[in-house]
């Protein structure tokens, strides 16, 4: 007898799994997604001979990648940058560094030598196209530990567990345990008959059992916390020495402290472990870019004044200290925060500037606190990782580089939005004696002793950036849309225009999407 299409793709199914089957389904035309094709950069062949010149305003991520790959098709790129460093957002503070604030904060960081902070963007996720570039530049990766079972969960309110330390395994033990023992009853008692077999009901509580370490039937399927997961109050040893768990936390004070609520981060698609992080700083990218482009192709300390459509390309005036100056090119590509760029006087069409301005500045803040002991890792035995909370202090970063060396420099908040604003306002030795007095609640007076050296960044209140990223009311709309085409001779890119906003990969892509339009363009004519 003949098989029916769904019969053939459930044995292909059964066979050789989902993988299998989806392509299958694609063979047989029922796909309803088509594989993203692979980027191709532009090459000097399909450019034949065609020099063209690209004017690029801003050399962040975006505008570096876009200058990168038009280089390798020939084409003449000139980057504007107003900072006196390449990078944008992708900044690392070592000592030295100085900076003056929109506040009128002036910050001169004393760390020392081979000691850093990532002000902006400190982790890469493996499947992001920035590790494909670290390949390809030549910047050096190591592990950046983005989970860490030691670190800690605290969170301040009125439960038997606020206000106390909790390591993230003793919270996942509990809240696993419980939720398993919870659910093992209730499918045990036939509370999901109608959704489940007596054979899925079997799998269910024998997976339930191992997830949650929790007793059998016989036993009420009771989660006792004596499987060594939540950790020890003595841990096992030599000789005789089994080791002795803690009673778990109760059910209601589990649910009712919240600790639950932090594990969801770690299935996040950006935030899953591998994370990788160049050696030496997040700044490796950008000036592996610059040496890769050409130094002499960058301007530093070039602020953007004017940008026009002519019949004949573009024409960008930009100030370097001295009277404006003006630069005239074939095209445009202008990777400024939208919210900045909007400012910029220009020809672009009303509706175009309105695009730019629709986009939404959100804040961030952090603080790089170096310490002359490494106090984490030889009282709390904590190496690298990320404790949360609901302090407004948020994220808390242990280094992931450095292990048993003297010193090291930990983020000692990384927050957003209000409490990034709150955190801004207050003067750099205010932020960082706030940041002490609310780390020291987690970690103990130990958290205000031995700091050698202090740097904070307020993104709002960073010159040339004036936010930590941007969001947008509605990607769907068509507003945000009208910055993804050309408009005349002049294109957008930056992580805003992408789907992986505040990330490099962001920028990435979006550079790539518009190097291809524009390179589609002039090599179609």
């Amino acid at each position: 007898m003949a098989q029916t299409r769904r019969q053939f793709l459930q044995q292909v199914g059964i066979t050789g799994g989902a993988g299998v089957m989806y392509s299958a389904m694609g063979a047989i035309g029922l796909a309803g997604v088509a594989e993203t094709p692979a980027y191709a950069a532009p090459t000097r062949m399909e450019l034949n001979g065609r020099g063209k010149h690209v004017v690029i305003l801003g050399a962040g991520i975006a505008g570096l990648t876009s200058a990168y790959e038009l280089g390798k098709a020939g084409y003449k790129v000139t980057l504007l940058e107003a900072r006196k460093r390449p990078g944008g957002r992708n900044w690392t503070v070592r000592g030295g560094t100085e900076e003056k604030d929109l506040h009128g904060n002036t910050q001169r960081a004393k760390f020392s030598s081979g000691q850093y902070m990532n002000a902006g963007p400190a982790r890469i996720p493996q499947h992001h196209v920035t590790l494909d570039y670290c390949r390809e530049l030549g910047v050096a990766i190591e592990p950046f530990v983005n989970q860490n079972a030691d670190a800690y969960l605290y969170r301040e309110g009125t439960t038997a567990l606020s206000s106390k330390p909790i390591r993230h395994r003793t919270a996942k033990a509990d809240v696993y345990g419980y939720v398993s023992e919870l659910l093992a009853k209730a499918t045990d008692q036939g509370a999901l008959d109608s959704a489940l077999t007596a054979t899925d009901k079997d799998a269910l509580i024998t997976f339930l059992r191992s997830f949650g370490s929790i007793g059998t039937k016989e036993e009420g399927f009771k989660y006792t916390g004596t499987s060594g997961r939540r950790g020890y109050e003595v841990e096992p040893g030599a000789g005789l020495e089994g080791g002795t768990t803690a009673a778990p936390y109760g059910l209601s004070d589990v649910l009712a402290s919240g600790v639950g609520n932090y594990f969801s981060f770690e299935f996040g698609w950006d935030q899953a472990m591998m994370m990788f992080q160049p050696v030496g700083g997040m700044d490796r990218i950008p000036y592996a870019f610059e040496q890769a482009i050409g130094r002499e192709k960058i301007q530093y300390g070039a602020q953007v004044l004017g940008l026009r459509n002519t019949t004949e390309g573009v024409t960008v005036t930009y100030s370097t200290g001295s009277r404006p100056r003006e630069l005239k090119a074939d095209y445009a590509i202008c990777t400024l925060p939208p919210h900045i760029a909007a400012t910029i006087p220009s020809n672009l069409p009303t509706d175009i500037v309105g695009a730019l301005q629709y986009a939404r500045p959100t804040n961030a803040g952090k603080i790089g606190i170096e310490y002359s002991r490494r106090w984490w890792e030889l009282d709390h035995r904590i190496y690298g990782g990320i404790t949360n909370s609901n302090l407004d202090l948020v994220n808390m970063w242990y280094p992931s580089t450095g292990f048993h060396s003297d010193r090291g420099t930990m983020i000692g908040y990384y927050n957003t939005g209000a409490n990034a604003t709150a955190y801004g306002a207050l003067t750099p030795a205010a932020r960082l004696e706030r940041a002490l007095a609310q780390g020291a609640k987690i970690h103990g007076d130990v958290y205000t002793k031995d700091v050698k050296a202090a740097f904070s960044v307020d993104w709002a209140g960073t010159e040339h950036s004036r936010a930590a990223w941007v969001g947008w009311t509605s990607q769907t709309d068509g507003v945000y849309a009208k910055l993804l085409d050309a408009t005349g001779n002049i294109y957008f890119a930056g992580d805003h225009l992408s789907h992986a906003i505040a990330w490099q990969h962001g920028a990435m892509v979006s550079a790539r999407a518009t190097v291809t339009a524009l390179h589609t363009r002039v090599t179609s004519r």
